[in-house]
């Protein structure tokens, strides 16, 4: 799934799409501190620089 640019946060369901990832596994970075994320009332969602950020520092690691 290609998230559109102008999107400035993304929600969990979203984040599970474009990597491919459980709810659960997605929850385990945020907690982790991996991706970082926001709450506003009870909506999660992960600012679309983290995510662009966390898959930058995965292929990094790969390498």
């Amino acid at each position: 799934m290609s998230l559109p640019s102008t999107y400035e946060a993304v929600t969990v369901p979203e984040v599970m799409a474009a990597l491919r990832l459980s709810r659960s596994k997605v929850y385990d970075l945020i907690r982790s501190g991996q991706l970082r994320s926001f709450t506003v009332g009870r909506a999660r969602r992960i600012p679309a620089d983290s995510l662009r950020t966390f898959i930058h520092n995965q292929i990094e690691e790969a390498a």
